[in-house]
């Protein structure tokens, strides 16, 4: 095993298969469906959890799972709240987290709750790559049903430096402490294509920085290799020794940047919590670039 701060991000379909099919002694492991989508999907992901999951699987529901009092999406839960949500899930101190979520670009989602257990001090987490989408290509097994894991006992504790506040983003406006990059759709960043939350306009923070979250995916829905993802990084002028802040419309595909840059080496990238969602909402209408719509109110 490599050392908690570089603990493997990415595990393999086979990986997971042989860990169910003949347990390892001494840690136990967890897997989660972290599935989310944007409400113009129209996909339920709970529901679809439970006609097809990944045996022992447990479903982590990221909005249920959250600030309920904040105006902007899905932001982080306190401490307590993550650590009882979690240990009903299965989770313990000791367990080896693997996520997952069912979307068809393979994974979409299930980087945020990866980033989520590490902000609050649980390193022993990965992600299966290529996600559900993968598994079902590999015609492994799979279950149906509600799950009911068996409630273990969790504890966290939010590491700051993961998260990147308002403030902070509007005083690095003029500091330019540290890079800005959007995983959002192009179309989106630019300020050409709709955001698919009422009342938000397109665009993005001034001298930020947009790779979409499916440039980090090959067609097959796998992590591409960290030379790919370097080059990646360095094509788009993006400075992998300097800081790093990753942003995106809610902080859900903000984490494949976060996960990136962690498989080339660089694990402390912080994310903007709020992202576009409350920039658009809090920051004065010259701090929205934009080719199209602007900030009109």
């Amino acid at each position: 095993m490599a050392a908690p701060q570089l603990f493997r991000a990415l595990v393999s379909s086979q990986w997971v298969a042989e860990a169910l099919g003949a347990p390892r002694t001494g840690q136990a492991l967890q897997l989660l469906d972290a599935s989310w989508y944007l409400p113009k999907t129209g996909r339920d992901p709970r529901r679809e959890f439970e006609e097809q999951h990944i045996p022992g699987s447990a479903f982590f529901d990221i909005d249920q799972c959250s600030d309920r009092t904040s105006p902007y999406d899905h932001m982080l839960p306190d401490a307590e709240q993550f650590a009882e949500y979690a240990g009903q899930l299965g989770v313990g101190e000791a367990t080896h987290v693997v996520i997952y979520d069912g979307s068809d670009q393979g994974l979409y989602s299930a980087p945020r709750l990866w980033w989520m257990f590490r902000a609050f001090g649980h390193r022993t987490v990965s992600l299966l790559n290529g996600g559900l989408r993968h598994w079902l290509s590999q015609g492994l097994p799979l279950s149906s049903g509600k799950s009911y894991p068996t409630p273990a006992t969790f504890r966290a504790r939010l590491d700051p430096t993961f998260v990147t506040t308002f403030q902070e983003m509007k005083e690095n406006l003029e500091s330019r402490r540290f890079q800005v990059v959007d995983a959002r759709p192009a179309g989106r960043f630019r300020g050409i294509e709709p955001e698919p939350r009422e009342g938000i306009e397109p665009g993005h923070i001034p001298h930020s920085t947009n790779i979409p979250f499916t440039e980090f995916l090959t067609e097959e829905g796998l992590e591409k290799n960290p030379e790919e993802i370097r080059h990646l990084f360095k094509d788009k002028k993006v400075d992998l020794t300097q800081p790093l802040v990753a942003t995106c419309g809610s902080g859900v595909t903000a984490c494949h940047v976060v996960l990136g840059a962690y498989l080339c080496g660089k694990t402390n990238v912080p994310v903007y919590d709020g992202s576009w969602m409350e920039w658009h909402t809090r920051a004065p209408p010259e701090h929205i670039i934009s080719e199209g719509w602007g900030k009109t109110h």
